[in-house]
């Protein structure tokens, strides 16, 4: 009796099964199978006796990375960057999400969500180009309002000093919309009651936000935030090569670990030290969330991954 229940039960979850299932196919494919190339880091790769016949060449490919003139710009690049579009990202994001649980007619909150979208939505590569049509030095936007302000045009792709801000007000404009419907959704989540006690009990907007709304948002926050810092190491590739488009005058403050080892790639044509690169990325980041994650649960047990 026990094991035709089980098998009941079994049978009930399996449209739910298959409903997961092209994701987790998609999850397998591109996640997990790749992992199995990991030995290439170890590998000096020769094309004529093949990948598995190549000889092994210890952690030579890593040095690739560290021991160049560059390592320190690269990394300190790299996680300067994502830590300042964790903080700001996550603020934006916050911002929009409890803007869009104070509109109360459901259509018009339905347009700004599919506005606050659509940047997300948009190729990295068109992203760089419209950022061109506002820089452009000959024909940009800004270059025709600067002398109508009594202020000289700028080159802007050859003043390293600039684009750090450039290049954080372009990635939270593309991806704070995408981040605030997870927030607004759980905003929306929240039990209107406890918002319709503390009005009564003259609790104004402002009280309601920093006194309810952001506490019991806190856990997605925290979560959200664990799952950004896995790709502290990592970054937009598009981001930091097609939008300052390739510019060498930028290379100090838009070069990073990808941008770098694929120019090192091009050059050099071993895989091998971008598999290395790669790996470094990847147990950096693991590391990272556990430490957080070890951190957030000690802190608020609801706002930690496990």
């Amino acid at each position: 009796m026990a094991r035709k229940s089980k098998i009941k039960a079994i049978r009930s979850q399996i449209p739910f099964f298959l409903l997961a299932m092209p994701g987790l196919i998609y999850l397998a494919i591109n996640n997990y199978i790749p992992m199995f190339g990991i030995f290439i880091a170890f590998k000096k790769l020769d094309y004529a006796i093949g990948l598995f016949k190549s000889p092994w060449s210890g952690f030579d490919n890593f040095k690739f990375l560290f021991q160049t003139s560059d390592a320190f710009v690269i990394i300190r690049n790299t996680v300067l960057y994502n830590a300042a579009f964790i903080v700001l990202g996550t603020v934006c994001a916050v911002f929009v999400a409890i803007l869009l649980a104070e509109v109360s007619k459901m259509a018009i909150a339905k347009a700004f969500q599919a506005g606050l979208l659509l940047p997300g939505l948009v190729s990295m590569v068109i992203v760089a180009y419209l950022v061109y049509a506002l820089l452009s030095p000959e024909r940009g936007l800004l270059n025709h309002m600067l002398p109508l302000l009594g202020m000289a045009p700028v080159n802007w792709y050859s003043e390293p000093k600039r684009w750090p801000f450039i290049l954080t007000i372009t990635q939270i404009w593309k991806t704070a919309g995408y981040t605030s419907i997870v927030y607004a959704a759980s905003i929306a989540g929240i039990d209107p009651e406890i918002n319709e006690s503390a009005r009564i009990d003259g609790a104004g907007k402002l009280q309601q936000i920093f006194r309810i709304t952001l506490p019991l948002l806190a856990p997605t926050v925290s979560m959200m935030v664990l799952m950004s810092v896995g790709r502290i190491f990592a970054s937009d590739f598009g981001l930091f090569y097609q939008v300052p488009m390739d510019s060498g005058a930028l290379y100090n403050v838009t070069q990073t670990i990808d941008t770098y080892v694929y120019r090192g790639l091009m050059r050099y044509g071993n895989v091998g030290m971008s598999s290395a690169a790669g790996l470094f990325q990847s147990a950096a980041g693991f590391a990272l969330v556990l430490c957080a994650n070890w951190a957030a649960r000690k802190t608020n047990p609801d706002g930690s991954l496990f």
